[in-house]
């Protein structure tokens, strides 16, 4: 990729800097099998099948909720504001939350390789870079993997939500990144790992809107509207 022609790229987080997912896959292991260990009743034990099942894709509580059918089990809906030992749907959500942060604290979180190398270029040549996430831990994630100093603009959940800026699919926290850096998104490129960020990249009007496949599927993200797919961001370095 000709680095030479934009002046900006807008980073997804979560899958393509860094390997987000498999974090979030034990920290959802870890508090059913807790709270399924804290029943009078037994019930069958967590597993991988069901992180895929009821939970992969699904916005957080509603993960909970599709879990705590399928095993039978009835809670109160609850509220967002829940504190993490209540025993509802919010409750549960908010505690896979505090154990998502335990194990990134614990275990920490490496960079991709090749998302490395692409910064090191991006740096090297003078491009200007941001993340653009939809989870409330993008800084969490940034500073446990070291990527901290290399951003100045972060716009994250926590962020859209304080400054009502509507999130992916639609292009507008990708364009509130380009503005906060001074740069038209005509002259910026989007990278993305999920089909819904390059719909959000594809129809703002981007430079170009990069698909990461890290399991996605090439056809999948190039329908979504990406320009290029690559498996590996180190594909775009010179």
């Amino acid at each position: 990729m000709d680095w030479d022609t934009v002046d900006a790229a807008l980073f997804d987080l979560d899958g393509v800097l860094t390997p987000t997912a498999e974090v979030h896959m034990r920290a959802w292991e870890v508090m059913f099998s807790r709270f399924l260990q804290s029943l009078d009743e037994e019930h069958d034990p967590y597993t991988d099948e069901d992180y895929f099942a009821h939970v992969d894709g699904r916005p957080r509580y509603e993960g909970v909720a599709a879990f705590l059918e399928s095993r039978g089990i009835e809670l109160p809906h609850g509220d967002p504001s829940d504190a993490p030992d209540d025993q509802t749907v919010c409750g549960l959500g908010n505690r896979k939350n505090d154990v998502f942060l335990e194990i990134l604290a614990s275990e920490g979180i490496e960079v991709y390789p090749g998302s490395l190398k692409l910064l090191d270029h991006l740096r090297e040549v003078g491009t200007s870079v941001a993340v653009v996430s939809s989870s409330r831990n993008a800084h969490q994630v940034l500073r446990t993997s070291g990527l901290s100093p290399r951003f100045s603009v972060v716009v994250d959940g926590m962020l859209a939500a304080q400054e009502q800026i509507p999130g992916k699919p639609r292009p507008d926290t990708f364009v509130y990144a380009a503005e906060q850096l001074g740069v038209d998104p005509a002259r910026a490129v989007v990278i993305e790992d999920a089909v819904s960020g390059v719909q959000a990249g594809a129809a703002g009007g981007f430079a170009a809107v990069v698909g990461v496949d890290r399991g996605v599927g090439e056809q999948a993200l190039i329908a979504a509207g990406a320009t290029r797919v690559v498996t590996d961001l180190a594909e775009l370095v010179r």
